[in-house]
């Protein structure tokens, strides 16, 4: 699972909107060139079949929906923060 999410530049990016508060959609796509409403949805499939994103229907007119982290959501984004870490300090030549 990780090397799923991990290795896929889409999903990472997905999940770094929802953590800065994207939950919406359309928003989502708005905010990234060359993000596609079909790549979008895949990817938020995917994070919502590995249980790190909820999703939130609003039964209003019109109908909307948001997306958030999970507990577990919360925990994986730290883990991603703690590996981007470690790559900077690769990149930086530190041990």
């Amino acid at each position: 699972m990780v090397e799923d999410i991990v290795g896929c530049k889409w999903s990472l990016c997905v999940l770094g909107l929802i953590e800065q508060g994207l939950n919406r959609p359309g928003a989502m796509q708005r905010s990234v060139a060359g993000l596609s409403a079909k790549v979008l949805n895949e990817r938020l499939r995917k994070l919502l079949r590995f249980g790190i994103i909820e999703r939130q229907v609003f039964a209003e007119v019109p109908p909307h929906v948001e997306y958030r982290l999970t507990p577990y959501g919360r925990r994986f984004s730290r883990v991603i923060a703690a590996i981007r870490e470690l790559e900077g300090d690769l990149q930086r030549g530190a041990d």
